[in-house]
């Protein structure tokens, strides 16, 4: 079960990547076909460092900044949402590493006497 785990997930990164180079590969076919160079079509994914030394990213001519990404997560502690799955998860980790430990302790009282 742990070998089919391990390699479904290394299968989904290296499509993942495939899919990332592709997408590269596209960006660079359009600006060949085109003839000439256009700053919007030069990347799907661009890091740039400023004068400030402050990086900034842009994915597919979008930019993103840190100043977004804060904006949204106080819009979603207004929202003050509640995931269902996030409690029971958890909740679930904290009973699993409960157990683990009350077991690792009895086991290690065994050994010990």
């Amino acid at each position: 079960m742990k070998m089919f785990m391990l390699k479904s997930f290394l299968l989904a990164c290296l499509m993942f990547v495939s899919v990332l180079f592709g997408m590269q590969q596209a960006n660079e076919g359009i600006v060949r076909m085109k003839g000439y160079g256009h700053e919007q079509f030069q990347g799907a994914f661009k890091i740039q460092q400023k004068e400030a030394g402050e990086m900034e990213a842009s994915i597919l001519g979008n930019e993103i900044s840190s100043h977004d990404i804060e904006k949204k997560k106080a819009k979603l502690e207004e929202m003050k949402a509640y995931n269902f799955f996030s409690s029971i998860g958890k909740s679930l980790a904290s009973l699993i590493s409960t157990i683990t430990d009350s077991m690792i302790q009895l086991i290690a009282d065994l050994l010990a006497k």
